[in-house]
């Protein structure tokens, strides 16, 4: 049923709450908010404020609340979802705590009514023949309950059109259940030469429409060939990839063809504005481009000598997806591809040059190891190396919630990957669902800690409730109920509230079985203790709130996100990750015709040319760590590997029953540590990056580490506030085409913007 009664915040009560608090804004706060999330509001012509921002993210949130789908809510339900709703702005626009980036993009339009699936960040899927099911994408040639060899990748496609991430895995045993490649295809592209994108698109590789089809009125044989007009939206774009997939593999109750003809003339041209999602269309050069490199993989596959995909051809295809949806302007794509650990092609296969600047810089790449793998050599050379692969134990994501809470047999036992961050551990088909808390801000301004996480555990909840795309989801979603309430600012937050970080030293010892000389950390007992209550108050709200709702208490709970652009908004530090300097200079990219370039310029920002991509600005902002001159400061510059993998075991044992997104930076002479250190904490952690540490090695690197003396300096050249300018320079209009580039929700660089 129809919504009949609708939770709406009042205009009175966001007028005195706007005067009783303000935003923590970070130093980047303000500006990565007004590119990244403010949605444009046509009729006023400008971006959405912080405050139209919140509202309509708190509404959209709270109007999921399956009560108020009855044609009677009770007033109690009413006037509670109220309170909740006036306390979630609140927290919001205080940036005390704040729903994922998707969620602040996305919650409260019209488009999420259309495609629930777009609150989401990130998904799971594992890349096998899938049977379709009751989606909103089927392709017409197959029964809805066939397995079909498109359906993982239909699946990626879609979610990454919609600015999702997407984890895939490629393990032997999902890729050995692909069927033989019966069969070679013919791929021809065409495109009107009426069409704006004629001319590029010929030089992606299409062919004129009308001559083709002048030929085809003499041809002799066309009973092996498809035609298929590409419509102008994104199922038609998973469609066409669909279409083509599966015409290489014999289909039970499907006429097998040898060619097929995709016309892209109904494809929007270049620079036309997208009105759902946001952005600006890229034209069919994108998915030309995609679709003849899919099939060069396909023919090739078919022509070995097994006649059949592996690992890395299906992690290619994957690839060739997300280099698609980046070219077609969702800004960002992430991708972590999960390989068997033996398979030494997958391992290496970004070794390959060429490719990895083609389309293999799309994914990061990580291995699925159990408790009872040892042999972490040969990954750690190859993470000195490249800084991949990471690694994700599925025995522990399956067995264990928190560390703490002991094994658990079976109790989230259909786990088989990740999101691509890694803080989540997923089934197939399902999502991550994340809310951010600072406690480091919520403290400061106020807040009691337990109504914070309570609230955001009932926010995370209601996302559960939307209306998702996919079969495969929604099973997965009803089954599981799965939330993810993360901790961010922690470094800032501990040393703050504790005076010290959590890991006060360690004790040595040795490894019975290998010899092998181990530092176990001591952790701070009141940290410790003060978490695990944290983490109760969570278990505690799902629990009364799935009674409430008459649903399944959600499997998991908790995780620790990398954040990224949230955690920019508020200027804290990143997830688990210590700050990245005490001083430094952060770099942000932005289109050169970008309206905020004119107020950053009139601040005294620094800007210039950047040196890497055309027609874009690198702006410099001056920044400082909170606490960056207690005595008990540690950056990741000079915070040691051994203490970064002891504070995501931390993490893992305390907080997370889902897993600890981390990425530890480690110096050249700590590189020798890294397999003993996996080997450690082997039983302790369920997914680790590492990256080398890159300081100021880049020109014009997104961050420099600088002295405070030089950044005092800076510091006295801006003169003045960016919003107050901007607004005065536009008077209250603006624009929204221009994009925000080099920016992600992730500290890796590795989730979507938005």
């Amino acid at each position: 049923m129809s919504v009949i009664k609708k939770i709406i915040l009042n205009q009175n009560f966001i007028v005195q709450t706007l005067k009783a608090c303000q935003p923590h804004w970070g130093k980047l706060g303000w500006v990565t908010y007004k590119r990244t999330y403010a949605r444009w509001l046509p009729e006023q012509q400008r971006t959405e404020n912080w405050p139209e921002t919140v509202k309509r993210v708190v509404e959209g949130n709270i109007n999921l609340d399956p009560r108020l789908q009855t044609t009677n809510p009770t007033s109690p339900v009413i006037d509670e979802l109220t309170t909740e709703a006036q306390d979630l702005f609140k927290l919001i626009y205080g940036l005390a705590a704040t729903p994922s980036g998707r969620n602040l993009w996305i919650s409260g339009t019209d488009y999420q009514q259309r495609n629930g699936d777009a609150l989401n960040n990130c998904w799971f899927i594992a890349v096998r023949p899938q049977a379709y099911g009751q989606s909103h994408i089927v392709p017409a040639y197959l029964n809805q309950q066939q397995p079909a060899p498109s359906m993982p990748f239909a699946f990626m496609f879609d979610q990454l059109m919609k600015g999702g991430g997407v984890g895939f895995s490629v393990v032997s045993q999902n890729v050995a259940r692909f069927p033989q490649i019966t069969r070679q295809v013919k791929l021809i592209i065409t495109i009107s030469s009426k069409s704006r994108s004629y001319n590029d698109a010929l030089k992606s590789g299409a062919v004129n429409a009308e001559k083709w089809q002048a030929t085809q009125q003499t041809a002799d044989d066309q009973t092996k060939a498809a035609y298929y007009q590409v419509p102008d939206s994104r199922e038609g774009w998973v469609l066409a990839l669909a279409r083509l997939i599966d015409a290489h593999f014999n289909l039970k109750n499907v006429a097998p063809v040898s060619q097929i003809t995709l016309d892209m003339s109904q494809i929007r041209p270049k620079g036309t504005r997208i009105k759902g999602f946001g952005g600006t269309a890229s034209g069919p050069m994108p998915l030309i481009e995609m679709l003849l490199d899919v099939n060069r993989i396909l023919n090739a596959a078919q022509s070995s000598a097994a006649s059949r995909l592996t690992a890395v051809d299906c992690t290619d295809i994957g690839n060739l997806i997300g280099k698609a949806v980046v070219a077609g302007n969702v800004r960002r794509s992430a991708e972590m591809a999960l390989g068997s650990a033996t398979d030494q092609a997958f391992i290496t296969m970004k070794q390959d040059q060429k490719k990895l600047y083609h389309h293999r810089w799309a994914s990061n790449n990580s291995v699925a190891v159990d408790s009872g793998f040892a042999n972490y050599e040969p990954v750690a050379a190859s993470v000195a190396k490249s800084g991949e692969p990471g690694i994700v134990n599925l025995d522990l994501s399956r067995n264990y919630g928190r560390i703490a809470d002991g094994y658990q047999p079976g109790i989230d036992g259909e786990v088989e990957g990740t999101n691509p961050c890694g803080e989540i551990s997923l089934s197939n088909g399902e999502p991550c669902n994340l809310f951010e808390v600072f406690p480091y801000i919520a403290e400061k301004q106020g807040w009691k800690l337990a109504r914070v996480f309570e609230l955001a555990a009932r926010y995370a909840k209601r996302v559960t409730f939307s209306n998702y795309d996919w079969e495969v989801s929604r099973r997965a979603i009803q089954k599981n109920r799965r939330i993810g309430i993360s901790i961010s600012g922690i470094q800032d937050w501990f040393l703050a509230e504790f005076g010290k970080r959590v890991v006060t030293g360690f004790t040595t010892n040795q490894d019975p079985k290998t010899g092998r000389i181990m530092k176990k950390p001591i952790y701070d007992s009141a940290i410790t203790k003060r978490v695990d209550q944290l983490y109760q108050v969570v278990k505690t709200a799902d629990q009364k709130y799935s009674q409430e709702l008459n649903c399944q208490p959600s499997i998991k709970l908790t995780t620790v996100k990398p954040s990224g652009t949230v955690a920019k908004l508020a200027g804290m530090s990143e997830g688990m990750h210590f700050h990245y300097a005490p001083y430094l200079i952060q770099r942000i990219r932005f289109q050169a015709n970008d309206p905020l370039l004119p107020a950053l310029k009139a601040c005294g920002y620094h800007i210039e040319p950047d040196v890497y991509t055309k027609n874009t600005m690198c702006v410099e902002f001056p920044i400082k760590a909170i606490n960056a001159d207690d005595p008990h400061f540690a950056s990741a510059g000079n915070v040691s590997i051994e203490e970064q993998f002891a504070t995501q075991a931390f993490l893992q044992k305390y907080w997370s029953d889902n897993a600890v997104s981390c990425t530890i930076t480690f110096q050249p002479k700590e590189a020798a540590k890294i397999a003993d250190l996996l080997y450690q904490y082997r039983f302790n952690t369920k997914s680790t990056s590492l990256l080398p540490y890159s300081g100021a090695k880049f020109k014009q690197a997104p961050k420099e580490p600088i002295t405070k003396a030089v950044y005092l300096e800076k510091l006295r050249a801006i003169t003045d506030d960016v919003a107050t300018v901007f607004e005065q320079q536009n008077g209250g209009r603006d624009q929204k085409d221009a994009a925000l580039i080099g920016q992600s929700d992730c500290a890796t660089g590795a989730c979507p913007i938005k």
